[in-house]
């Protein structure tokens, strides 16, 4: 599916209105891609598009850059959500979820009820004659009402007195997108009246056309508003309160003083300085309100002049800030001159300090620029006023570390106590949160036994506890599924309740790696990770993936050892369609092992958990097993095998031994070799067959020391035999998948070039797909005086064309194919023909598994070269098989 082949905008139904609106409001930078009524779309901050085919996939530079966020329910892939610098909130996706999953499952009948009500905001659904249909729980907590109070009932009713909202509302009915004024409630559930802003969207949902609407409590601002004028209100100090415009809204009593018989208010600024060519005061209010503070010296018409300061001191969105303006002698609030202030302003001049000077009635007389960057605010807003009570009006909010809420403390000095140090979470008005170091230093009175002031300092150290977090996280959690880890699910054992671990193995998952690929298989894994989350979820338990394709689930208070089978049957049906790997559905079975959990256990359970895996995988596809007592033992074994055979070839223990079959020639009836058969007798379990040790030295990767040490222990055992027996030339099978190449070719060659190499029979699957070094290896055998037989002959597939390629010296048949002789026409036929393609050939024939006198009479009379079984001999050990070639 091609990301950018955009075709019409999609319609606007109330679904795709609360997923656009999340997404706009709280991660803005995000796109949400999910299918909806069979059509796949494309979701932004901006709007909503479908998507050109119809298939639910994620783009290859969503899984290889960005963070991508996989949306899921059920073991549903219900959406994902991408986003290119960091991810959103987690409380982002599960709305989206919600939103989706109540979608998926109540039909466009119920979409609205639903999703409005879960709406994280205030937020309202009205029918087009703006009565209430739904509304969200955080719209009932404004109006301090509940569902009953409010649904079905008109806004007319409801809210009373409010003629721009129901003009407003009543616009977005008519199919426009309206910005509402602020007004206050008629509704107070709290101190004072609730002065909301808004949005009204027309939407058209299941349920026909009606209006959303959004809103924000703005109380806050203007309570600030209200605040301000207080202040100025009760103030000493010459100040007023400013338009943009110059004009004076409010005075302070001190103002009315310094300039007795001003119009006031409403007048100019510089009406109220005639001496001031108007000129120059218009120019101040334009600098301080491009972002002040600014300063001029005017003259007074009693005589002498003062210094007037003029600076913002609130702002709303889409309005312009206010200003105050103050006349003093001095330099005036945020730069103080040669009291106590004096010394913290020199040391923030002389860096990137974050700090704040506190008078000793708690109202800040100068904010660095850092600080102000720190806290989310203009520093002017702050200056002169007290600093406990501004910041919560301006919207900062404090937490301890672990985000419990804080009160803001008195910061008058004689209420503190020292040394002042802590840490806190302080949330700015955006909603950013900082954690911050913050000091406290006492700074001396402006005379002697004045009372002292506070120097703040803040120190971010954001990035550190970040960092620290990130950390955490990812010593607990996998990386690419975002599930715990072993760390993780052995911590929630340790600490969690009783019930049951299960782990999984994918089968086959290497051949899918290799088969689709890094990208799609990392899309699988994740998959499979959001089925079991969603399982683990619905259960109360964890999710974990252990690395690669095994996973793990903790499922608590799940029963006993007998409901296994049921645990089993719920995971297995969570997988029971296949799942999304790239632009490919794939099945998948796995391999599931059970294990309890006792409560205050020290998670043993887990490891209990994958020994019923191993069981489980050593029976095949699609197994299942559950611990047991017995069952630590029965998978230990093959390990404790590995290793005693691993022992063994280092000279540790009993090792290995070889016996011997003669190799009888029919002609003449002389023995003319002997094929060495591997044997190794275990001091606990016996002796063990060549199917068995050959499998358990593949697993073990043991294969090659073990063909190394079979060609030395041939040669030296065979050296005596060889003397008394000229021509005899014992052979060795390493049919072994050609994975047999000895580690050590350079130190076994010349010892076989000094003594001889054995003759090598071979597969014919490791002629026709040798592994790597194996034709090498047989030429320098052959160079050595080994010759090269091809073994069981007559199985499986063989390349004859190919075969004859290689300079062989005969072929050995399958006992399959002399088994039965001389009882079996089918089979005599087939040697027949065999021995007449090898003639032509010009390979040598030797019968292999002839257990009767009446089958080597047959193949004496075909013609066959020589034979090899229990009609001649059963192997032997080399003193035996000693002993026999003495008799003969």
């Amino acid at each position: 599916m091609n990301m950018s082949s955009h075709t019409r905008p999609a319609p606007t139904p109330t679904l795709h209105t609360a997923l656009r609106e999340v997404l706009r409001l709280y991660a803005p930078g995000a796109t949400l891609l999910t299918a909806l009524e069979g059509e796949v779309l494309r979701v932004g901050a901006q709007g909503v598009e479908r998507e050109a085919g119809g298939e639910l996939v994620p783009p290859d530079a969503w899984l290889e850059g960005g963070e991508l966020t996989w949306l899921t329910r059920g073991g549903t892939l219900l959406g994902l959500m991408w986003c290119e610098g960091a991810a959103p909130p987690a409380d982002v996706a599960d709305l989206l979820t919600l939103l989706l999953g109540a979608a998926r499952g109540d039909g466009a009948g119920r979409e609205a009820d639903v999703l409005v009500t879960q709406f994280p905001l205030p937020a309202a659904w009205l029918r087009a004659d703006l009565t209430f249909r739904q509304v969200s729980r955080p719209f009932l907590e404004l109006l301090g009402l509940s569902d009953a109070q409010v649904l079905s009932r008109p806004l007319k009713d409801l809210l009373p007195g409010m003629p721009a909202l129901a003009a407003g509302l009543a616009q977005a009915a008519a199919g426009r997108t309206v910005c509402l004024p602020d007004e206050p409630l008629p509704v107070t559930p709290g101190d004072g009246p609730v002065w909301v802003r808004g949005e009204a969207r027309p939407s058209f949902g299941g349920a026909g056309a009606g209006v959303l609407w959004t809103l924000r409590d703005v109380t806050a601002e203007h309570r600030q508003a209200e605040l301000l004028g207080a202040l100025l209100g009760g103030h000493t100090t010459p100040a007023a309160l400013l338009t943009t415009a110059g004009t004076v809204l409010h005075a302070s009593p001190g103002w009315h003083d310094l300039l007795p018989g001003a119009a006031l208010p409403r007048s100019p600024l510089w009406a109220c300085f005639p001496e001031t060519a108007p000129e120059t005061l218009q120019d101040l209010v334009r600098e301080a309100a491009q972002g002040g503070p600014a300063r001029a010296r005017v003259p007074l018409g009693a005589g002498g002049s003062v210094t007037l300061s003029v600076r913002p001191v609130t702002a709303r969105e889409g309005a312009d800030p206010l200003l105050v303006v103050e006349a003093g002698t001095g330099t005036g609030p945020g730069a103080p001159g040669d009291g106590w202030g004096a010394p913290a302003a020199q040391v923030l001049a002389l860096g990137d300090h974050a700090a704040l000077l506190v008078d000793p009635a708690g109202r800040t007389q100068l904010v660095s620029e850092r600080a102000a960057d720190l806290l989310g605010l203009e520093a002017s807003r702050l200056l002169g006023v007290p600093l406990s009570r501004a910041l919560p009006d301006l919207g900062v909010r404090l937490h301890t570390p672990a985000g419990s809420p804080l009160a803001f403390p008195d910061l008058r000095a004689e209420s503190l106590t020292f040394p002042l140090e802590t840490e806190l979470l302080l949330v700015r008005p955006d909603g950013g949160g900082r954690h911050l170091e913050v000091r406290g230093t006492l700074l001396p009175g402006d005379a002697p036994g004045g009372r002292p002031g506070l120097l703040l300092t803040l120190r971010d150290v954001s990035a550190l506890r970040h960092a620290q977090a990130r950390l955490r996280h990812g010593a607990r959690h996998d990386p690419l599924t975002g599930l715990l880890n072993r760390a993780g699910l052995r911590e929630a054992l340790v600490q969690g309740a009783p019930g049951t671990v299960l782990c999984l193995d994918l089968d086959g998952f290497g051949a899918l790696n290799a088969a689709l690929g890094r990208t799609a298989c990392d899309h699988l894994l994740i998959g499979v990770s959001a089925r079991l989350g969603d399982l683990a979820d619905a259960r109360g338990g964890r999710a974990a993936r252990l690395g690669d394709d095994a996973f793990a689930l903790f499922l608590p208070h799940s029963g006993p050892p007998e409901a296994a089978g049921a645990l089993t049957a719920a995971v297995r049906a969570a997988f029971t369609a296949p799942v999304r790997a790239g632009r490919q559905a794939v099945p998948l079975t796995f391999a599931l092992g059970v294990a309890p959990v006792g409560l205050g256990t020290d998670g043993a359970a887990l490891a209990d958990a994958e020994i019923a895996l191993a069981h489980a995988r050593g029976r095949g596809r699609a197994q299942a097993s559950t611990f047991g007592p017995g069952l630590r033992e029965e998978v230990a074994d093959p390990f404790r095998l590995e290793e005693a055979l691993r022992g063994a070839l280092s000279g540790e223990g009993e090792g290995p031994t070889l016996h011997y079959q003669p190799v009888l020639h029919l002609a003449s009836g002389r023995v003319i070799g002997a094929e060495a058969l591997l044997r190794w007798t275990h001091p606990a379990l016996g002796e063990l067959p060549p199917a068995q040790v050959l499998p358990l030295a593949a697993r073990a990767g043991l294969m090659a020391p073990l063909a190394g040490w079979v060609l030395r222990r041939a040669v030296e055992e065979g050296r005596a035999w060889r003397e008394a027996h000229p021509g005899l030339r014992l052979s060795v099978n390493l049919s072994l998948g050609g994975r047999w190449c000895p580690t050590d070719p350079g130190e076994l060659l010349p010892f076989l070039a000094e003594h001889g190499s054995p003759d090598v029979e071979v597969g014919a699957g490791c002629l026709l797909d040798p592994g790597e070094g194996t034709l090498d290896l047989l030429g320098a055998l052959r160079a050595r005086g080994a010759r090269l037989w091809v073994d069981d002959f007559g199985e499986g597939t063989t390349s004859l064309s190919a075969l004859s390629r290689h300079p062989l010296t005969g072929i050995k048949l399958h006992p399959n194919l002399t088994a039965r002789l001389p009882d079996d026409p089918r089979g005599v036929t087939l040697v027949e023909a065999t021995l007449d393609l090898a003639r032509r050939l010009g390979w040598q024939v030797t019968a292999v598994g002839v257990e009767t006198a009446a089958g080597l009479d047959l193949l004496r009379g075909l013609g066959c070269d020589a034979v090899q079984g229990h009609a001649v001999c059963p192997p032997l050990d080399p003193g035996a098989f000693g002993a026999w070639l003495q008799g003969r």
